[in-house]
This record gives structure tokens, C-alpha cells and sequence, in this order.
């Protein structure tokens, strides 16, 4: 028997010759880099098993340490030698690794057919032809139900490849900007930061994601920041079939990050949408701070936000006061740090965190910044939210509902909860179930109070059934919000489920034994007399005491 010296590795209409270093279609080469090579050779002889990245870095790349940015060019050429346009060979699960979705025949050649022309030759033989390529039924892919009528798409928290694991903040603020950049055309449709960013951290397939929140494309990537420069990769994903649709990476100095924000903003929409409106095109880019660090100092005080929203540690808030005081300091222009230090101070005052509760001057303090990121940039749609929600809080409810109307208008994919409210605030519990649905859809994982809205406007259409559900989640997920409690309880008396509704009461008292429903929901306040009246008539079904 001959010695066996050769092996040539046979898939689809290739043959990828292990002896020479090269991959044959038909009767001609096509180069490949060495780097290349070994990752086709790596992927077809574990075809139709993912392969984690961490180990093709060991096996391409052994004793060298190397960014993603490697390896996703090497697939990249790959898919291009391949002709691999339709991405039906080689398949990606986001942030593990990639698969070689094909089935591999071995042929091994004795030593004499090893020279070159007889090699050759014997390769070409082996190779079908694109009309003998296995064309077996592959599993037809399945499009979710739930998919919008216009392009969708979900922005993954870009991963943090800085050598400091604090920069997180840095990758996530990066993140949210794209996330809003994209979010101002109105030709897609595009998952909110509070869904997106339950991703966080997780090994997930980017088709499970566009299940999960019912979108056809995943923007995934990294970001790199040491000393003064900072690398972005990008990839953009079809979260239906896992086919890469565009990649790209950036080198660049701190101070020209937000141009490159704008770039891959404007690029994935040019990806997506055929056509773009060109006025909405020319008011996308962000206005930048005066400085970059003061840019720093808002993306560290956004990521402090976010940890209070999680947490409630009154602790948190204060800290974002003293990063936007920080921001501000240095541009006293910056509209988003005056829209998030309202946020803050709406907070306290909403919350019985410490002597802010309730404070007349707190919410004065809120509306006044809100009232200057508005004044500072006119095309700030989460602005207009805030000062629309301050505006309802002091009763103020036509400007408090054309504010939000107008942030819609600027932004049609920023549906926020706090236009619910406001609608809640303002007697419309009707539109508040419309705009509250919208938002969860565009943010499935919403923080809790967004189900809270929705539940409120069903029990003042006295829907109460309807009511249960969502109040029950916010109940679920924040049980020491005390409204909360309070609103689920009335539902429940006023469904004759006294039990339940007393157990809820009892739960509202122990947070705190001196709650009244008078000093919570009084007339002449945020809501309408009317349902104040109703909603204190559950409240006192229930065995909450009015005074």
C-alpha cells in the first residue's frame, strides 16, 4: 500500500489542499494569507462544530496576543474567497465563534500523485462543479412573527477590550450614542439601551436575540481605548439567517470619536434603508461637548445613573451629580448633562430616598435644567421627554404632553415611559395604553415602571383585568416601590379579590406605616380630581387609610 503524504479537504464546490497551502474551485487557485488558511483549515476539519474564538486565537495565533479585529478579517476574506455572499458556509454565533455549517469528505492521495501537475489534477477531479455542489435541503430558516414592517435592528453593548476593566463605562456610553444616532430615522425600527444592554456580558447567538426582541438585524463590536487613541470594530449581523452583512474597524484619536459615532450611524442606516430622509440625515449628528473630557465625565455620570436605576442607592445618584457638576464645569453648554442632572433631581424628589422627597424646590431644580438642555439643543428628544414629565408632576399637563409630542417628532424610535405617565398625569389613560405598548415593544426588558404605566391606565378605564398582569410584573421586579403596591391593590379591590388586596396593602404599610393615600394622591395635584377619586376608592377597599 502507498504511504499516505497528502490529504485534500472537500466541501461545497472547494477543495482545500492541506499539502500546498491552498484552496482549489474548479481548475484554478485562489490565494489566501497564511493567517487565513489556517483558520479555512481549523473550521473545515471541525465543520458543523462551533469553534470558540479563543481557540482558533491558539491554534492561528499560538503564543501571540491578538484583538478580535484579526480573526474577523480572516473570516471576512474567507466569505469573499468562498463567494460566501448569501453567509449560508460560514455562520457566526455572536461572541463565541464561528461554524463551518457544510459537511467535509477527507481524500487522501499516495506519494505518487504527490507532484504538483499530478496534485493538481487529482484536486480538480475531486472538485464538483457549482451545479454538482451539495445542494441537499438545508433547514429553512425561520423569520419571527414579530418582525416590524421596516428595517429593525438591536445594538449590542460593544465589548470593552481596554487593558482597564473600569472603562466599561466608556463602551457602553459609546454604545447608547449609537444606539440614539440610529434611532433618530424614522425608516428603522430600533431596540431601546434598557433591552439591548441585558445582552451584557453574555454568550448568546445574535439569533436568539432577534427572537428575544423580535428584530432582523444585531450591531455587535468592540472598543479599545488606551492612552489618547481608541479602535472601534463593528459588525453588523442578519439576526435571521446569522449572515455578517458589514464590518468594519476605526483607528482614531479620542477627540474625533463622535465623527466616527456619526459614520457608523449613517453607514448601517445606508446598509439598511434604501432611502433616507436627507432632513433627518442632517440633524443626526450629536452635538458634541467642548471638550472630550467632558464628554468623559457624562458617559461616567450616565453609567452611574443606570447602576441607580438597578439598585436604588441613594448613594449612586449623588455620585452622578457630582460627575455632571464635573461635566458642566468644564462645558456649561452641554445639553445631555443638564437633561440627566434633571433626571437626578426628579428622582430624589419622586422617592423617599432622603430630604429631597417631595422637596417644592428639588422639582423647580429639575425643571430648570430641563428647560435648559432644551434651550441648549431644540433637537434633544430625550429633553423634551424630561421636561414634559417635570411639567405633568406640577400639573402643567397641555405643555407637559406637547413636550413629550414634540420629542416624538424629533424621534420617532424614542418612545419612553415617561410619556405614559405624563398621559396618565393628564387624563388620557386611552393614548397611555397606546404609547406604553410602543415603548415595551421597542424596549422588551424596560425598567419595571413602564409596565407600572400601563397598568395604571387600565385600572382608570376601570379595565381592571387587564390591569393585573403588568402591575403584578412591577410588583415583581420592584417590591419596595410603594405606588406600585398601592395601585395593585386598588385593582384587586375593586376586582372583589380582597385577600390579595389587603396582602398588598399590609406590604405598603410595613414599607411605611405612616403612607396615607390623602398625602400620596391628593386633589388638585399631578392627577386629575377624578382619578384621584377613583384610584383612592380602591385604595380605601383595599384597608389603606386615607388620612
Amino acid at each position: 500500500m502507498d504511504e499516505i503524504v497528502y490529504r485534500i479537504l472537500l466541501f461545497d464546490c472547494f477543495a482545500l489542499d492541506l499539502a500546498r497551502g491552498c484552496l482549489r474551485t474548479g481548475d484554478r487557485d485562489i490565494d489566501l494569507r497564511p493567517k487565513t488558511f489556517r483558520v479555512l483549515r481549523h473550521l473545515a476539519e471541525n465543520a458543523g462544530r462551533l469553534v470558540p474564538k479563543q481557540e482558533l486565537y491558539k491554534i492561528v495565533w499560538p503564543n501571540v496576543v491578538v484583538s478580535d479585529d484579526s480573526l474577523v478579517q480572516c473570516v471576512r476574506e474567507l466569505r469573499q474567497a468562498l463567494g460566501d455572499d448569501k453567509y449560508r458556509l460560514i455562520k457566526t454565533v455572536s461572541r463565541r465563534g464561528y461554524l463551518l455549517d457544510v459537511t467535509v469528505t477527507t481524500r487522501d492521495l499516495p506519494v505518487a500523485s504527490a507532484s504538483p501537475v499530478a496534485t493538481n489534477s487529482a484536486a480538480a477531479s475531486l472538485v464538483p462543479s457549482l451545479d454538482q455542489a451539495d445542494t441537499k435541503a438545508r433547514p429553512s430558516l425561520s423569520i419571527p412573527d414579530n418582525l416590524p414592517d421596516k428595517p429593525s435592528i438591536a445594538v449590542l453593548p460593544f465589548s470593552n477590550l481596554s487593558p482597564d476593566p473600569s472603562q466599561d463605562y466608556f463602551s457602553d456610553g459609546i454604545t447608547e450614542d449609537i444606539i440614539i444616532e440610529l434611532s433618530r430615522f424614522s425608516e428603522l425600527f430600533v431596540i431601546a439601551r434598557n433591552s439591548s444592554f441585558q445582552y451584557k456580558g453574555k454568550s448568546i447567538d445574535v439569533r436568539q436575540v432577534g427572537r428575544e426582541l423580535g428584530v432582523r438585524y444585531v450591531l455587535e463590536g468592540s472598543i479599545r481605548r488606551v492612552g489618547k487613541r481608541v479602535r472601534f470594530a463593528a459588525e453588523l449581523v442578519d439576526a435571521v439567517t446569522g449572515a455578517h452583512r458589514w464590518a468594519e474597524r476605526y483607528d482614531r484619536e479620542l477627540k474625533d470619536v463622535f465623527a466616527v459615532q456619526d459614520e457608523v450611524a449613517r453607514t448601517i442606516v445606508a446598509v439598511l434603508a434604501a432611502h433616507v430622509n436627507k432632513a433627518e440625515a442632517e440633524r443626526t449628528a450629536l452635538k458634541p461637548p467642548a471638550t472630550w473630557q467632558a464628554y468623559d465625565y457624562y458617559m461616567r455620570a450616565a453609567d452611574a445613573l443606570a447602576a441607580f436605576q438597578r439598585h436604588g442607592q441613594v448613594a449612586t445618584i449623588y455620585e452622578t451629580r457630582r460627575l455632571i457638576e464635573r461635566c458642566l464645569a468644564i462645558d456649561p453648554d452641554f445639553a445631555r448633562a443638564y437633561d440627566l442632572q434633571s433626571r437626578t433631581q426628579l428622582s430624589t424628589w419622586s422617592l423617599p430616598l432622603d430630604a429631597d422627597y417631595m422637596n417644592p424646590a428639588v422639582l423647580e431644580a429639575a425643571h430648570r435644567a430641563a428647560e435648559r438642555a432644551v434651550q441648549l439643543d431644540a433637537n434633544l428628544a430625550q429633553a423634551h421627554y424630561q421636561l414634559g414629565f417635570v411639567l405633568s408632576f406640577k400639573a402643567q399637563r397641555e405643555a407637559a404632553v406637547a413636550a413629550c409630542e414634540r420629542a416624538v417628532a424629533l424621534n420617532p424610535n424614542y418612545v419612553d415611559r415617561r410619556f405614559a405617565g405624563v398621559l396618565v398625569h393628564a387624563g388620557q389613560p386611552e393614548r397611555a395604553i397606546h404609547v406604553a405598548k410602543a415603548h415595551l415593544r421597542l424596549d422588551p426588558f424596560a425598567l419595571p415602571i413602564g409596565r407600572g404605566w400601563l397598568g395604571l391606565a387600565y385600572y382608570l378605564l376601570r379595565r381592571y383585568g387587564e390591569a393585573v398582569a403588568p402591575l403584578r410584573e412591577l410588583v415583581m421586579r420592584s417590591p419596595n416601590y410603594r405606588p406600585g403596591r398601592a395601585w395593585l391593590a386598588a385593582t384587586y379591590a375593586q376586582l372583589g379579590r380582597l385577600e390579595e388586596a389587603r396582602a398588598e396593602a399590609a406590604e405598603v404599610l410595613r414599607l411605611d406605616s405612616s403612607w396615607t393615600s390623602s398625602t400620596i394622591f391628593r386633589k388638585g395635584g399631578y392627577l386629575i380630581d377624578e382619578d384621584v377619586d377613583h384610584l383612592v376608592d380602591g385604595l380605601h377597599k383595599a384597608g389603606l387609610p386615607e388620612k
